[in-house]
């Protein structure tokens, strides 16, 4: 008989990881309930972290103490920032990642936590008692473990069924069994769930590969890193490549269409709408005649390639025929076929924004079992939950984050305001006050949260106070030197900006977009000296940081102070409480509409509301005078 636990966490993937590691580190006694020991930490699809909005969500999770970035910065093969060409709102981090090596890391970090204790079998069923409270789960070999909270973090486990053409068989993965029992168990309780639908490319031989008439994609330059603690950035990068498929491409993946799963009917669920499979996108986009591929390689010490932008569910005989007439690709071998999976979901308006069930207390959801897609959606949402069991261990109120706090404050918002009928990805779009939520501010938005909580080191909060400390100095230096024609004219001139005919202050020079920190300090010596005596004083790594922030500050004020502003007036709304009892039938002047999805929503706050589709600015005056506001 396993001892009780405080949380069990069900699930070894990116979810179940950062659920466990947070809660321990919080002081719960955790049991990590998984099916495979060895694939904990896995990367089911591609072997990279971060990207739009995704990288945000990483640098948050560090933040906050999380794992990932860690991880992800020693198993880095290759950094890119994306979207440097736009505004700082979106530049997003992105890592390649050697696959076996973040997977190694993982365990690793997972193995050398306090209070994490790890049990290889399924979870069929879970214990709940007659008041509608968990109480821990029960394995495939009938072994029953007592806990106090529940953590599911299925990934695609739940019911798999993995095609290949007009073959279908049961699996979580590729490889690996499926999970049953704990659907069943759910809609017993009255859970609504669903079916989604996801997929993968073909893994290729890179041996086999012609790189030498295909495009080379480098990584940065000077590469940066996720994680705001002392990991190091990536050595000696591993290129990717770039190729195109062509209309003899198209023609081939058509013949092979009847086979088509997606298309013969045996797949119902809905799929990710922002990366379809390369059939989809040549019925969709009959138009065109060629669609972007990306070479990736699986990690440093194996030869195994990812073909990004292939994702099929084709026979895998028509898949390795198109994929020989992409220009590169004449001669290649295939290790594996892509392949589509269908899997259970519970819609997430089920949950309160701890990510708590509302039907059975002390049961928590995350990851793709709340319809998300993605590993950074899965592992944020996988830190919130572990924070929130402890809380609930330790009946404290939950921990959560407003939409003007963090992009993981607006996933979770989404998820359980708005729900999701297909697979929830995160973007830049999806977040209103994106420009207060910066891949480069988190530690400073998140930190002393974290600190507060428990999460956090000390060291990682004086870290954040130094580097706030810094930037104030720079800001203050910037309002307070001048630079004159002569000193000023040469940088300008060489940057293709109009010179200067007097004396002016520096920052008023930053705001022009092709002028940044690093030429106005090249061109003045007091300014060059303030920044030599800040790197001897705080480290070149903090100072280059808080420069960064500092010039995004500055060039972006107005709209950052406008944002805030914004952000302020509307966190007014999410201060006025709501029952989860409040009865929406007895407020008479509330619309129909209205009155159905708050039943069954049951928001929190004012702004929760009305954020909820189907509730109009006169709903929500209502419900205002109602509670008398």
């Amino acid at each position: 008989m396993l001892q009780e636990y405080d949380v069990i966490v069900v699930g070894g993937g990116h979810a179940g990881n950062e659920a466990a590691a947070a809660a321990a580190n919080l002081g719960s006694t955790v049991l990590m309930v998984t099916m495979n020991m060895n694939t904990i930490g896995q990367m089911s699809c591609n072997p990279a972290m971060g990207g739009i909005a995704k990288g945000q969500i990483i640098r948050e999770i560090d933040a906050i103490g999380g794992y990932s970035g860690i991880v992800s910065d020693r198993s880095t093969i290759q950094f890119r920032m994306l979207n440097m060409s736009k505004g700082p709102a979106m530049w997003s981090p992105r890592t390649q990642n050697d696959r076996m090596q973040f997977a190694e890391e993982w365990r690793y970090m997972l193995e050398q936590t306090p209070n994490v204790d790890f049990f290889q079998d399924m979870v069929k069923n879970l214990i709940v008692d007659e008041k509608g409270r968990v109480g821990g789960v029960v394995t495939s070999i009938g072994i029953e473990i007592k806990s106090k909270t529940v953590v599911v973090t299925s990934g695609t486990f739940l019911n798999g069924l993995i095609h290949i053409g007009e073959k279908n068989f049961g699996g979580g993965r590729a490889g690996e069994k499926a999970s049953f029992g704990i659907t069943e168990q759910l809609i017993d309780f009255g859970f609504e769930h669903g079916r989604m639908k996801t997929g993968t490319p073909p893994r290729l031989d890179g041996r086999t590969v012609n790189y030498s008439i295909i495009e080379e994609q480098p990584g940065d330059e000077e590469p940066g890193k996720f994680s705001f603690s002392d990991t190091l950035p990536v050595q000696n990068q591993v290129p990717c490549h770039i190729t195109y498929t062509n209309p003899t491409v198209h023609d081939i993946l058509r013949e092979g269409f009847d086979k088509s799963p997606m298309f013969n009917g045996r797949i119902k669920s809905i799929g990710p709408r922002y990366c379809p499979s390369i059939e989809d996108k040549i019925n969709r986009f009959s138009e065109r005649t060629r669609h972007q591929i990306f070479i990736e390689p699986e990690g440093r010490r194996t030869v195994e390639i990812y073909l990004n932008g292939f994702s099929s569910s084709l026979p895998e005989d028509v898949q390795l025929k198109a994929i020989r007439h992409i220009p590169g690709l004449e001669n290649v071998k295939m290790f594996r076929p892509g392949y589509a999976i269908e899997y259970d979901y519970f819609p997430p308006t089920q949950l309160t924004h701890s990510l708590e069930t509302k039907l059975v207390d002390g049961l928590f959801f995350a990851g793709q079992i709340n319809g998300t897609t993605g590993y950074e959606e899965a592992a944020c949402q996988g830190m919130m939950a572990g924070i929130n069991a402890n809380r609930k261990v330790l009946e404290k109120d939950p921990f959560t984050l407003q939409r003007s706090e963090a992009y993981i404050g607006v996933l979770i918002d989404d998820l359980i305001t708005k729900g999701t009928e297909e697979p929830y990805r995160m973007f830049t779009s999806r977040a209103e006050y994106r420009i207060l939520l910066r891949q480069d501010n988190a530690d400073l938005r998140l930190t002393p949260k974290a600190h507060a909580l428990g999460l956090a080191s000390t060291e990682r909060l004086k870290r954040v106070e130094k580097k706030r400390d810094i930037i104030q100095s720079i800001d203050k230096q910037f309002s307070r030197v001048g630079v004159t024609p002569q000193e000023m004219n040469p940088v300008l001139e060489s940057h293709n900006s109009s010179p200067i005919t007097q004396q002016v202050k520096v920052r008023s020079i930053i705001i022009r977009p092709n002028i940044g920190m690093k030429e106005l300090v090249q061109a003045s010596t007091e300014l060059t000296s303030f920044i030599q005596r800040k790197e001897i004083e705080f480290g070149k790594d903090l100072t280059k940081e808080a420069m960064e922030a500092c010039e995004i500050r500055m060039k972006y004020e107005g709209y950052i102070d406008k944002e805030q502003d914004m952000a302020d007036r509307i966190s007014r709304l999410e201060n006025i409480k709501l029952h989860s009892d409040f009865n929406y039938r007895n407020v008479k002047s509330l619309s129909a509409e209205a009155t159905e999805k708050l039943s069954k929503i049951k928001p929190q706050t004012i702004g929760q509301a009305s954020r909820i589709s189907g509730v109009s600015p006169s709903d929500i005056s209502v419900l205002m005078i109602f509670v008398g506001r």
